[in-house]
């Protein structure tokens, strides 16, 4: 049996169903990572602009670079492969999707039992309230915004040195400890503590599908690993 057939039969016989999915999806979109030698933005790295420290020292320029992400994400489409986990959250009883990207294309394919571990480029913090609001204009009216109690806003994204949201990643490994099935797809597994959840999975007893251009550090733990494109092989699950 080839390992495609053997990932949709356990796709078959699942109940609960939970999927993971990194930067190698959205790149399928269009979306840059941002980060590495072709993530240089006015000679700045993004380890350099996303952090507390740096929006402590220069809130308009970490919000003139968010600004810059924003528009560079904001014409582009989700492709095949998030209209496909939309149809498996609409498929199974229980399902969850749980993403390291903060481009927002998963919800705007429709997804909505969502956990958005480093959060959403389109939404905003007040730094006063901790009021978390979507705010889609691109441009933004005004650098660095304001809430409406006067107090700068941030971006809703977790940044480098801050922890994650204790509920949102609560949610994603109560999903990976009860789940039938994981399908990891389009992430190099690499970034703790999202790596860490296709093992707690496995743990229990879950079948790991594995969609990646390349083998991971996770690969050896999976029970099917499918070499190609998100946005080719996820639709192909459900055929």
């Amino acid at each position: 049996m080839q390992d495609i057939d053997r990932a949709r039969e356990a796709l078959a016989a699942a109940h609960k169903v939970v999927a993971l999915t990194g930067a190698g999806i959205s790149a399928e979109s269009g979306v840059p990572t941002f980060r590495g030698d072709g993530g240089l933005w006015k000679n700045f790295r993004a380890e350099e602009l996303a952090t507390p420290e740096a929006f402590h020292r220069d809130p308009l320029l970490v919000w003139e670079w968010y600004g810059w992400r924003r528009q560079t994400i904001a014409p582009l489409a989700p492709n095949p492969g998030h209209y496909a986990l939309v149809a498996m959250e609409r498929r199974f009883g229980e399902f969850m999707l749980v993403t390291q990207n903060v481009d927002g294309l998963h919800r705007a394919a429709g997804s909505v039992k969502l956990a958005e571990l480093h959060g959403n480029i389109w939404f905003t913090r007040c730094t006063v309230e901790g009021t978390v609001r979507e705010n889609r204009a691109v441009p933004l009216a005004l650098l660095p915004p304001r809430c409406s109690c006067g107090a700068l806003l941030r971006p809703h994204i977790v940044w480098f040195g801050e922890e994650l949201d204790a509920g949102v990643l609560q949610s994603a490994v109560d999903a990976c400890r009860a789940a039938d099935v994981m399908i990891v797809a389009g992430t190099s597994s690499a970034v703790y503590p999202a790596a860490g959840l296709a093992g707690l999975a496995k743990e229990a007893g879950a079948f790991l599908i594995e969609i990646n251009i390349e083998a991971t550090p996770a690969s050896g733990m999976m029970d099917v690993h499918l070499s190609g494109r998100s946005g080719e092989l996820l639709p192909r699950l459900l055929e």
